[in-house]
This record gives structure tokens, sequence and C-alpha cells, in this order.
């Protein structure tokens, strides 16, 4: 996924990533579904300095959570797609899959708040699933985990 685009519906914001990202995520929390209007939602953890912006810039809106602090997700001005997110640490940024010029290649590390999964949602059986978080620590691999050590 290093070197991959994506952008907004309208194409004013554009991306491209640095890096390959952290770790991938697919939520299936309700505060997802809502924002998404889809049944879950792929996230690629990937560094703010590693999300090189082509185009328009964002707009930062915040949008209410059932619990903590609310969501920073960024928009295209224009369209208000959202691109990606930010949770309690904004240097680590949450890239929409779906916003991939190609997404067919994202394919979550792990499943996420399944206590809210929709029944429909068959999950795969070789891919880690949780009905709330996980231990990083645990799951991502040692060069994630380095790369975010030097966040700190």
């Amino acid at each position: 996924m290093k070197g991959s685009e994506g952008g907004c519906a309208c194409g004013a914001v554009r991306y491209r990533l640095a890096s390959e990202p952290l770790f991938v995520h697919c939520c299936h929390c309700l505060n997802c579904q809502r924002q998404t209007g889809s049944a879950f939602v792929i996230n690629l953890l990937v560094e703010a300095e590693r999300v090189e912006v082509l185009g328009l810039s964002p707009q930062v809106v915040d949008a209410p959570r059932d619990r903590g602090k609310p969501q920073r997700i960024h928009r295209c001005p224009q369209c208000q797609v959202a691109v990606y997110s930010e949770y309690s640490r904004p240097d680590v940024l949450f890239v929409r899959g779906g916003t991939l010029d190609d997404p067919r290649g994202v394919k979550p590390n792990v499943h996420i708040f399944t206590r809210s999964k929709v029944d429909w949602v068959t999950l795969p059986p070789d891919t880690p699933a949780f009905d709330r978080y996980y231990d990083e620590e645990k799951l991502w691999p040692a060069e994630s985990l380095r790369r975010l050590a030097e966040r700190r």
C-alpha cells in the first residue's frame, strides 16, 4: 500500500501513503456504523506525516461519540466525504480504506468491537476478532511497534 493514493468523491482532497500502514482495523462499533452509514469501517492506521496531502486540505469536524472525547474526522470541504480520522493520538491517522483509489488489496489485521457487529456479517476465522479493543503490544508486528515507539 506504500505509494497508494486516494481521496474524496469529488477529487478535491487527495492523498498518498508514504509507507505501509502500522495496522488495519475493521471496526464494527456503533459509532463507526452511524458515521459511515454502513455495517463497519476499514481503517488503515498511518503516522500523520506519512499521509501526504496532494489536493485541498481536509476540513476537521469534531463528531460526538457514545463515550469519551469527540472523534476528529477530516472531511472534504466540498463533498464532505470523510477521508481519515484521529482519535486519542493526532499523530496517527485512521485512513478510511474505502477512500483509496484501489481498496481491493486492503485486508484487515483485526476485527474490533464485534459485540455490535451486524448479524449478517461473517468474520473470517483466520483474522483475530475482539468484542472491544485489543492489546497492541501482543498483536501488532514488531516493525509497527518500533515505528509507534519512535513517536513517543
